[in-house]
Parts: C-alpha cells; sequence; structure tokens
C-alpha cells in the first residue's frame, strides 16, 4: 500500500461504493437471482480481483449485459446450474490469461461490439420496464416487447396490487438520474445519479408506505446462496452445457478488456493495462462466484470511470469498495430493505437506454453501409433469437465482409493505339482468392509494342498472384512485347525478387 495515496483511494473508493451499491442489486434481481448474489460478486470484484487485475483502477462486478445470458441460463437449465457454468467460463479465462489470449479478445469487430451492447440493452429496457411497476419479466426479449402494453394497462387497472405506485417510484427515480446527468458539474459530477435516484424513489415509497415490491434480503448472507456441488458439477460434461460456459467467458472476456481500454485511455500516468493478467484475476474472480453460486463478473466501465474520476490512484479504491459493500450487508442489511425493486429497475432501464446508443449506429455508418449492417443485424438477432446467436452471426458476417475485402479486384485498361501502349491499373487485392480473376485480366491484355501495369492501387498482393504476373511477363517477353511494372514502395521488393521486368519510375505517369 502506498500511503501517500490513501487519502485519494480512501475518497474514491467511497464514489464506487455508491455508484455499486444500487448496481449490483438491480442486475441480481434482473438476472433472476437474490440480490445478495450481485453483491457477493461486488465483494469478490472489489477484493479479491482488484488485488490482482492487470488494469489497476478497474472496477469489477455484476454487470448489466450478463443479466441476459444468466436469466437465460436460469430458464433453460435452473439456477442450481447457475454457478457450476460460471465455474466453467471462470477456468476458461484463467486458461485464456495463461495462454496469453487476452489481445485476441480485443480484435473483434467494432459492429459486433456496438451491436452486442445494443441488444442488449434491448433487452433489459424491455425486462426491466415490467419490473419497474412490479410486473414480471417474460421469458425472451419478443415477449417482453409485445407484453409492454399489458404492463402499461395495469397501471389503469384496480388490481390487489399498487402498480401504478411502483411506476411513480420507478420514474421518479429514472427522472432524478436523467436530471442530475444535465445537473452535475464540476465536483458534483463524482456524485453518481443513480444513488440519487435511489434515494429519491426509496424516500418517497417510504414515505408514502405504499405496498409495493421491496429488496428481499436474508438475516444470513449465506443462506441466500446456491452453492456449487459435485452434482452440478456432472452436468458440465454436457457440450450444452460447455458452449453456454464458453459464451459468458467470451463476453465477459470481451467486456472486462474493452472496459480496460477505455480506462487506459482515461488514465494519464501512462501505465497499460497487462490484458493478459486481467484477464486471468478475472477468472479467478468468475471461479469463485461460480463456487458461491453468485453472478458472474466483468470489468464495468461505469464503475471504473467513477472510481478514475473520483482521483483513485492504486488498486486500494478497488478494494476498499469491495469492503464497504461486505460491510454493509453484514452490518446493515436492514437498510437495504427499504429499498423498492422498482427504483433498481428504473437503474437499469436507464442503462439498457444508453447502452442502446443509436448516435454510434450513425458514425458506424460513416465507415460504410456493410459496417453499420452487421452491427444492425447483431442486435436484431439477439433482441429475437439470443445472446449466443446474435454475436456469432455477428462475427461471421464481419468474415464474410473481411473475405469480401480482400478478395476484391477492380481492373481498369486504357489502350493508346497511336502510341502502341496499353496501362492496366489493379486497385484492391490480388491473391489466391480472386486468382482466376487476376489471370484472366492478364490474359486479356492487347499484344502492344510497350505495356505498363501499374499495381500501385493493390493493398495486398500474395505469393500466388506474383507468381501469376511473373509467368505471364516472361510470356508476353518471349513475343517482344515490354514491360513495365510500377510498385508502390512496399512491394518494390517483390519485383526484385520474382520478375525480370525492371520496375519503371514511380513518377511514370498513367493514361
Amino acid at each position: 500500500m502506498d500511503k501517500k495515496f490513501l487519502g485519494a483511494d480512501l475518497l474514491s473508493s467511497v464514489v464506487v461504493f455508491l455508484v455499486a451499491l444500487p448496481l449490483c442489486m438491480g442486475i441480481a434481481i434482473a438476472s433472476g437471482v437474490p440480490p445478495a448474489a450481485g453483491l457477493v460478486t461486488g465483494i469478490i470484484g472489489g477484493i479479491i480481483v482488484s488485488a490482482f487485475a492487470g488494469c489497476p483502477l478497474q472496477v469489477s462486478g455484476p454487470a448489466a449485459g450478463l443479466s441476459v445470458i444468466v436469466f437465460q441460463i436460469i430458464q433453460e437449465h435452473g439456477i442450481a446450474m447457475l454457478g457450476p457454468i460460471v465455474l466453467l467460463a471462470g477456468l476458461i479465462q484463467v486458461a485464456a490469461g495463461l495462454l496469453r489470449a487476452g489481445q485476441l479478445f480485443r480484435s473483434i469487430s467494432p459492429a459486433v461490439i456496438h451491436g452486442m451492447l445494443a441488444g442488449i440493452g434491448a433487452l433489459i429496457f424491455a425486462a426491466q420496464f415490467h419490473v419497474m411497476v412490479d410486473h414480471s419479466p417474460k421469458a425472451s426479449g419478443i415477449a417482453n416487447i409485445l407484453a409492454m402494453p399489458e404492463s402499461i394497462a395495469l397501471l389503469f387497472q384496480d388490481t390487489d396490487h399498487d402498480h401504478h405506485m411502483a411506476a411513480i417510484v420507478g420514474f421518479v427515480t429514472l427522472g432524478v438520474m436523467i436530471a442530475w446527468t444535465f445537473l452535475a458539474k464540476g465536483k458534483f459530477k463524482t456524485v453518481p445519479g443513480a444513488l440519487l435516484g435511489v434515494i429519491a424513489g426509496t424516500s418517497l415509497a417510504q414515505w408514502g408506505q405504499w405496498q409495493i415490491h421491496y429488496v428481499k434480503l436474508p438475516s444470513n448472507l449465506v443462506d441466500s446462496l446456491t452453492f456449487t456441488n459435485p452434482a452440478g458439477l456432472l452436468g458440465l460434461f454436457s457440450m450444452e452445457i460447455f458452449w453456454e460456459s464458453l459464451a459468458l467467458a467470451f463476453i465477459a472476456s470481451a467486456e472486462t478488456l474493452l472496459s480496460a481500454a477505455a480506462v487506459d485511455q482515461m488514465v494519464k500516468d501512462g501505465k497499460k493495462t497487462n490484458y493478459d493478467r486481467e484477464l486471468f484475476s478475472q477468472g479467478i474472480g468468475n471461479s469463485l462466484c461460480g463456487v458461491l453460486g453468485a453472478l458472474p463478473m466483468t470489468g464495468v466501465i461505469v464503475r471504473s470511470a467513477a472510481n478514475v474520476n473520483a482521483g483513485a490512484r492504486t488498486r486500494m479504491s478497488g478494494m476498499l469498495h469491495g469492503i464497504w459493500l461486505m460491510v454493509l450487508i453484514l452490518a446493515f442489511p436492514s437498510v437495504l430493505q427499504l429499498v423498492p425493486t422498482a427504483s433498481l429497475a428504473a437503474i437499469l432501464v436507464f442503462t439498457g437506454i444508453k447502452l442502446l446508443d443509436l448516435p454510434t449506429f450513425r458514425q458506424l455508418n460513416r465507415y460504410g453501409w456493410d459496417v453499420a449492417a452487421i452491427a444492425v443485424v447483431t442486435t436484431l438477432t439477439i433482441v429475437g433469437s439470443s445472446l449466443l446467436t446474435g454475436i456469432v452471426l455477428g462475427l461471421v458476417l464481419s468474415i464474410i465482409k473481411l473475405l469480401w475485402a480482400i478478395s476484391s479486384l477492380e481492373v481498369k485498361v486504357d489502350t493508346d493505339p497511336i502510341g502502341d501502349r496499353v496501362d492496366v491499373q489493379f486497385i484492391g487485392s490480388a491473391s489466391f482468392i480472386n486468382l482466376p480473376r487476376f489471370s484472366d485480366a492478364l490474359e486479356e491484355i492487347p499484344t502492344v509494342a510497350e505495356t505498363h501495369i501499374h499495381v500501385r492501387g493493390l493493398h495486398y498482393i500474395d505469393h500466388a498472384a506474383m507468381e501469376a504476373l511473373a509467368s505471364w511477363e516472361k510470356s508476353r517477353a518471349s513475343r517482344g512485347g515490354h514491360v513495365f511494372v510500377e510498385w508502390n514502395e512496399l512491394m518494390n521488393f517483390y519485383n526484385e525478387k520474382n520478375l525480370k521486368a525492371k520496375p519503371a519510375p514511380t513518377e511514370t505517369p498513367v493514361h
């Protein structure tokens, strides 16, 4: 511990604790598990993961993005299998960290990432809208969207439950959070809007003594956890369970390392994340969460940004925030039971709206309609089918786009009959994938005294295309033709090794 930074870390840890507290409980409820399971994950992410993290100022805990996949796991396999699946996902992350695969997780197409986050945001919004009015969410994204009119109708019906009161609490919480994003200035920006929203919603509910749903915590924290047992571990031999764990590990790792990259940009001391170590520490944390039957974790940008902006200097800030969570739920659980679930749901509705991030889709369109289309298809598939299906489809479309890009070849032929010269421009990529087109274009070049091949427009040429060009050049030279190949600077060495024809001067005009 560096004592000179203790004051700054202590203050920032309190800020992060206040941010994390409502999120841990809200994400747990959204995932279909008791709030205590989210708080335990926050404690492990703070005390354990922060101690070993490759990104010292990143704060880990339950993430809204994982609530969707956790909810699906519980719906399909039951809450007893959540622990084993999270445990296996953690072990996969540990192995990936030891194998130095941290950088690989960062090489995912941004279009897929944005599509994934938007899809998760839409699912969170649709599900938590029902919870915000004390109604039960449905089993799928489409069902939640279609059932929204039903939940709205409950507000105007005379029922045994005060759904309209829950809605008032939720919308007050939401309104305070939205207002705070515009009103917070200077040092007040470190005060979390989510906390202010929960305080407002809780105060209103307690003042009115409204009979709505509140957070439920057991007197003994351990009683609410579903520990992994040997019988549950036997289920890991199922391929379906393995794929669920792999998907969870993949999504958690991608979100963690993207968050770490964002933290690197915020930190001004120049220290960069050790991605392999970060992945390894996340795996340790998720393995422990799996054993305890808690929620899976990731590095979370909301908490991490709050940590950096509050002035944190070392990993001690993240560790202390985990200690504050543990002290609160062990010593003052009755305080948490005053919080309405509608207020926590409102926080996640707000989070879902931010994850949708529609302006980003307009920015993606600047890189081409195909990039934006991949993001949109990923989002729609996640909402209409499942998270894993959407991500896999997005990755497949990204690979197809890449193959299309590296196989794209444009040929322009300009003949000058008076000067007995022909200029041929190749633009794009020349590789074994489009070798037939490349070779056919060469063979179709008219036989003239002087042929100029311009390959400056090629951003890639492989050995197969080089051999085809060398063979064609020899054939044309044997018939008395003169061939000049005009290279860009990066390709001059190919000419020296593979072609007899000397490159034409780079200033040779293109007709």
